[in-house]
This record gives C-alpha cells, structure tokens and sequence, in this order.
C-alpha cells in the first residue's frame, strides 16, 4: 500500500504546521484535524527525530518546520512515517519474496513502475500540495 493512514496525517499535519508562524501542539492539531491524539503524537515523534520537525517543550511548545515547505519531498516524509521506502509491490524493490526473480516476467516492469513512482514522489513538494 502506498499511503497509509500515517502517510496521509503526517502530510496533513505538515501542510497545517507550515501554515502556522508559531509551534503547534499536539492537542490542537488532533482536534483541527480529527486525528487520534497518540496517533498523531508517534507520528510528529517519528518526523521530529528524522529531522523534519522541530519540537518545542513547555506551555507554548509544539511543532514546527524545520525547512521550507518547498524543501520537503513527498518521498521524504512518506519514508519517514512509514520507516521503509515507499513501495507499491513486494517486489518492485528488485528481490521476490517467494524467491522466483529469474522466473519471473513482471519484475522488470514493476521495477520500472517503482522508479516512474519514485521519481514523481521525489519531484513534488510539501509546498506542491499545499497550493489549491
């Protein structure tokens, strides 16, 4: 599965963090955004340790960014939450789980398909999808 429920609050949840001058908490954000408050937590957790956050303590902590919207990949941050590349098959990686990569004639164009795919998550920003 490409987007998990992960995927998709972690890009919601920074669209809405870039929008915002000040940090934002969790417990705003998960109301805004209707987003189980532990969920969301593990989640910004997860970007803040990988470097795509910053987090602040204290009674006006919260989240911010730590780059410019338009330095973020779509790639990046989907990898980050997901702890794993992103891949739409088992296979389009290059290695068959069942072991039958010299057998198998569809690995050759899933790898392509993964690359096409890599590519255009490489190329779009946060900043891409946050224009409406």
């Amino acid at each position: 599965m490409l987007l998990t429920k992960a995927s998709e609050y972690a890009l919601l949840s920074l669209i809405y963090i870039a929008q915002k001058e000040k940090p934002q908490d969790v417990d705003f954000l998960s109301t805004e955004l209707n987003i189980p408050k532990s969920f969301l937590a593990k989640i910004l957790q997860t970007l803040a340790r990988d470097n795509l956050l910053q987090s602040f303590k204290g009674i006006k902590g919260g989240f911010t960014l730590i780059k410019d919207p338009k330095e973020y990949s779509i790639k990046e941050i989907i990898n980050s939450v997901e702890k794993k590349d992103v891949s739409v098959f088992e296979c389009s990686s290059g290695v068959c789980p069942s072991n039958k990569e010299k057998d198998c004639t569809l690995m050759p164009m899933l790898t392509k398909l993964q690359d096409k795919i890599d590519e255009f998550l490489n190329s779009i920003t946060l900043a891409d999808i946050m224009k409406k």
